[in-house]
């Protein structure tokens, strides 16, 4: 029966413990020449640890301290920094070649092994690059599709990449632009004469006075309109006998109207059969008068503007808008307004007009939005904070901004395949909006992208083209 090593080794050190002891108490008789003879005991064997190989990462601190350093260095009592090579530094990246083969069967039998920096180098058996790195297993299958780059889970995991799939979303957009509230230019209305006039008195109206549609604002006295008026009372009174038809008193009023006269002031000819001496003259419409130049007894030349009405129910509001999101603004959206005055109540309107032109000076665009104002609290040049909403109700495909890599020339996304494998797919993009972009043409719904440190394997899907380019003499593309 073969007896355990340990054993043999325990009993062997007591009996040599004892016997030398024995020998020192005594030391007057002599070792046994056989003891004396015997050749020491061998230690314990040790694992020994493999030699550290490639090239040097970092240096660690020699007392186990989490210090480290790119560069050689010394602690602070003086001792060198250890050396950690690229063996002995912690790896994620695949099982070795021979761990793969192992079980090969389950991903397909192995074709050839390629080299880990993607140089255009394989071999049919496992080998080392230069560097001391194990050449790549290449499973059947795997290179079957050209446009597609495969990396391994250890790099996926240290570069930190991430992916997501996109989906069918609102995308809402928001513009935001300051503006100032403007006066409708179509509820602005003057009041002039259309002749040679003289004013006897001016209502109780003065600037900011609100007036309603017909109101008198003054009276006034014409003498081109009192003769008119009298033309016109001579055809009423006019018999049929005496050759006034129809057509006189049709141009005797119409000469009339003319001048400017209200439809009241005519009425009153015809009910009173008189010529009044002075005429109240209405105000034309509902609003406030922002302008009064009218005072008593003065003289009035045709066409003088005597007074200025502005009618507040709608305002307008006119935005800058910045020329990179000139094209996201279209009629018909809706708006919402802050102005300054009240931040903490909105109003909200629509996009109606979109100026042709384009400021050079700041390179903005003009942008008309109408509201209404019914309490009458937007005033002419307040400022405003404008939000124009340009999203649609449509849902649309749609993925995180940073799933996009946009180089200027073009515009793609790479799609995970699985099982490490990504394929860059040039896509056409729509709006942005709240770290989202639309996704034209190239995806699906429930598509897998990456989102993040893309461009590491955008990067090695390049250099795939670019060696398989230089491997078959073509241009890449």
């Amino acid at each position: 029966m073969r007896r355990p090593v340990g054993v043999l080794l325990v009993v062997s050190a007591v009996l040599t413990a004892g016997v030398v002891g024995l020998a020192v108490g005594r030391s007057s008789v002599p070792l046994p020449g056989w003891l004396s003879a015997a050749p020491p005991l061998a230690a314990k064997p040790s694992c020994a640890q493999p030699a550290a190989t490639g090239p040097v990462v970092y240096y660690r601190d020699p007392d186990g301290a989490p210090a480290y350093s790119l560069t050689p260095k010394k602690t602070s009592s003086g001792k060198e920094y250890s050396v950690v090579r690229a063996s002995e530094d912690v790896s994620f990246d695949e099982q070795a070649p021979e761990a793969m083969t192992a079980k090969s069967g389950e991903r397909g039998r192995i074709k050839f092994y390629r080299n880990p920096m993607g140089l255009p180098d394989t071999s049919p058996t496992p080998k080392k690059d230069s560097m001391g790195m194990d050449y790549l297993p290449v499973y059947e299958g795997e290179q079957d599709d050209d446009s597609s780059v495969k990396v391994s889970a250890g790099k996926l995991q240290k570069a930190g990449v991430q992916t997501e799939v996109a989906e069918r979303r609102t995308l809402n957009t928001m513009v935001r632009a300051p503006g100032t509230v403007q006066q409708d230019e179509r509820r602005v209305s003057v009041v002039s004469l259309r002749f040679e006039g003289f004013i006897d008195t001016v209502d109780n109206v003065t600037t900011g006075t609100h007036v309603r549609k017909g109101q008198p604002l003054m009276r006034i006295y014409g003498p081109n309109l009192s003769s008119a008026a009298a033309e016109y009372l001579s055809a009423l009174n006019a018999r049929p006998e005496a050759g006034i038809n129809n057509q006189a008193l049709k141009g005797a009023r119409r000469r009339l109207e003319n001048l400017g006269a209200p439809d009241a002031f005519i009425a009153d000819i015809e009910r009173a059969r008189e010529v009044p001496v002075y005429m109240n003259w209405p105000a034309p419409q509902d609003g406030e008068i922002v302008e009064r130049t009218a005072v008593n007894g003065m003289r009035a030349a045709p066409g003088d503007i005597l007074f200025r009405i502005v009618d507040r129910n709608f305002v307008w509001v006119m935005v800058d808008v910045a020329e990179r999101d000139l094209a996201l603004i279209e009629v018909g959206q809706k708006v919402v307004v802050r102005p300054r005055a009240y931040p903490d109540r909105p109003f909200t309107g629509k996009v109606t007009v979109i100026y042709p032109n384009l400021r050079a000076e700041t390179r903005t665009a003009r942008v008309r939005i109408e509201l209404p104002n019914p309490d009458d609290v937007l005033r002419p040049d307040m400022y405003a904070e404008v939000e124009i909403a340009t999203g649609t109700d449509a849902p649309v495909v749609t993925v995180s901004s940073s799933a996009v890599i946009d180089s200027g020339e073009r515009q793609l996304v790479l799609l995970d395949k699985g099982e490490g494998r990504f394929e860059p797919r040039a896509v056409k993009l729509g709006r942005r909006g709240g770290g989202l972009t639309e996704i034209k043409e190239g995806l699906a719904e429930n598509d897998k992208v990456v989102s993040s440190a893309n461009f590491l394997i955008d990067a090695e899907s390049n250099l795939k083209a670019a060696l398989k380019g230089l491997d078959t003499g073509e241009k890449p593309q």
